[in-house]
């Protein structure tokens, strides 16, 4: 809520943006100075003001998304994290980038979306474009909510400021809130195609976004409401039955170059490696190892899907790799450790070996000759491989930090499990449905499962976490539970494997030079060590609070009022598009 930032999306609205064309997907304006009065006078400007919403103002939020999403809902190990031990303050500065993120894309939509219907472009690109600004939108407001609880609705940014009241917003409850991001998403789906060119906004991504806030929606008074949970279900089944889509037939391409292009990716970041700083994903950076890429940006090595996450797959990190059996594909997507290929990075050196990776340095010169990460895991999601990769997927070369590799937002796969989650929570557990879609999304992982023919709350909820894991979605299950059912999500949190292995490099060096999977070995002083897992830490202090993230700091400083109580707003009274 900082009013020098929301001045800097003010003036970047009336610029144009003033950024680099772009390859393929995004083409924005060039680097010549564009005032309003000249500008949105054509469809390709409009769809050029759009395309920013893609990408650049998301890029301060996505570290801060993975590490909420992930490491605070325990998928995912990275050390001292305050969000590995709940410790989280208002100084966080992931925090402060992900406020500065949202408020940005809230910013340029509502600026932007105002441009647009007063300019000169066609009538079907004026509501093409802004029905995107208004999913946007509906997106930021559906992650802010979910993070900070109760937050401002800003739904003017110019007229707050030319008015000086911007700093003066009172925080609304969050149950308004939800109601302010369904009238955003039913005004989105009104403007927005049937279908749209690959990778852009259609009208059934507007609906599966709003099946899952219905969802959300259902608990957030402390009980679940029945009309809430009809509607997610009744959304989701329209965009499963109508939207045209389909499941991967192979889970993991989702999740490569090559998976840009995929129709269940619905709503995703669609990033652009250019010379614009902040316009990339530098996801690869955060989560890979030392050394997977040309660039050497990469410092991921010491954290990794954490264990309990493993339990989760039915995966034992410390069984011999040459006994190793996978039954769910998802993991190898998901996870990498010793004795794992990944045959779709490092294509030129016939796959990405993770052993020989970290052991032998005649395929990889950078080899460190020891194994760093204590869960003894690294991810393989938000990865791309090396330069020969990105050039294969994409036609162009990575750059330092940076990637064409888009970002998942909202799949196809989601919106299956919603349907599913929500016939459940009707008591509809043998709903057809609710069955078909489970059971796509649960074969497609696990070919040899049975199908289902009656679901419960701990099969949906189990399959979310595996389908979705380490895509920045986990935490925000866990506050959707929290809303009407905390105990079970406290209680859920404090028995997690968060912990780490010792003496795992011990293990994995032994298997590498002689073959033999030992657990107790013989340290570099003659010294006996056993391979074991942490369980002398103590479990996080979990509470009811915990599912509120503190505002920034910053924010608190510009506007008071955060720390005071919500105020109720009937918000289709208030606001109009």
């Amino acid at each position: 809520m900082k009013i020098n930032n929301i001045k800097i999306f003010l003036v970047a609205a009336t610029m144009g943006m003033g950024l680099t064309s772009c390859e393929d997907f995004l083409d924005r304006p060039t680097e010549d100075n564009y005032v309003a009065s000249g500008y949105y006078k054509t469809d390709s400007e409009c769809i050029a003001a759009v395309d920013y919403l893609y990408n650049s103002p998301w890029y301060d939020f996505q570290r801060g998304f993975f590490k909420v999403g992930e490491v605070l809902s325990g998928n995912y190990y990275m050390g001292s994290s305050p969000y590995l031990n709940f410790s989280l303050n208002s100084n966080d500065e992931d925090l402060r980038n992900m406020s500065y993120s949202l408020w940005a894309v809230n910013g340029h939509s509502n600026i932007v979306r105002k441009y647009i219907e007063g300019g000169g472009a066609s009538e079907a690109v004026k509501n093409q474009t802004m029905g995107e600004c208004l999913l946007w939108k509906a997106m930021a407001y559906f992650y802010l909510v979910r993070t900070f609880g109760d937050v401002p609705i800003v739904h003017d940014n110019a007229g707050m400021i030319e008015g000086g009241t911007y700093n003066e917003q009172y925080k609304v409850h969050k149950a308004d809130v939800y109601e302010y991001i369904v009238m955003t998403l039913e005004k989105a789906i009104e403007l927005l195609p049937e279908q749209c060119t690959e990778g852009r906004l259609d009208k059934y991504c507007a609906k599966g976004l709003l099946a899952k806030v219905y969802l959300t929606k259902a608990g957030v008074t402390g009980s679940l409401n029945a009309d809430d949970l009809q509607k997610a279900a009744e959304y989701a089944k329209d965009v499963v039955v109508n939207s045209g889509r389909e499941l991967e037939k192979n889970y993991h391409d989702c999740f490569t170059l090559e998976g840009n292009k995929s129709k269940e990716n619905m709503i995703a970041w669609r990033w652009v490696v250019s010379s614009q700083w902040t316009s990339q994903n530098s996801l690869q950076s955060d989560l890979g190892m030392t050394g997977q890429d040309e660039y050497g940006d990469q410092w991921g090595e010491w954290g990794g899907p954490s264990i309990d996450l493993q339990d989760a797959f039915g995966f034992n990190i410390l069984e011999n790799p040459a006994q190793r059996i996978d039954v769910d594909t998802r993991r190898k997507a998901t996870l990498m450790t010793i004795g794992d290929v990944v045959p779709y990075l490092w294509r030129d050196k016939g796959g990405f070996d993770y052993m020989r990776f970290e052991f032998d340095k005649t395929y990889n010169p950078s080899a460190w000759g020891e194994h760093r990460s204590p869960t003894g895991c690294n991810i393989v999601k938000h990865l791309y491989g090396n330069n020969a990769d990105h050039i294969a997927g994409t036609g162009t070369s990575a750059d330092r930090m940076a990637s064409s590799l888009c970002t998942p937002l909202l799949r196809l796969a989601d919106v299956y499990l919603v349907l599913a989650e929500a016939k459940v929570l009707l008591g509809q557990a043998s709903d057809p449905d609710a069955l078909n879609a489970f059971n796509a999304v649960h074969q497609r992982a696990i070919p040899t499962a049975t199908a289902k023919t009656s679901l419960t709350f701990d099969d949906v909820w189990k399959e979310r976490r595996l389908e979705l894991a380490c895509e920045g979605d986990r935490w925000y299950d866990f506050v959707r539970l929290a809303y009407y059912n905390s105990e079970r999500a406290i209680s859920e949190l404090k028995s997690q494997r968060r912990n780490v292995y010792w003496n795992l490099n011990l293990t994995f060096k032994q298997y590498y030079e002689t073959g033999q999977w030992l657990l107790v070995n013989e340290d570099d002083d003659n010294n006996e060590q056993t391979t074991t897992y942490d369980d002398q830490t103590p479990a996080p202090n979990v509470t009811i609070n915990s599912f509120v993230i503190p505002f920034p700091m910053e924010d608190l400083t510009f506007n008071p009022h955060l720390m005071e109580d919500p105020v109720r707003v009937d918000v289709r009274q208030t606001y109009q598009y």
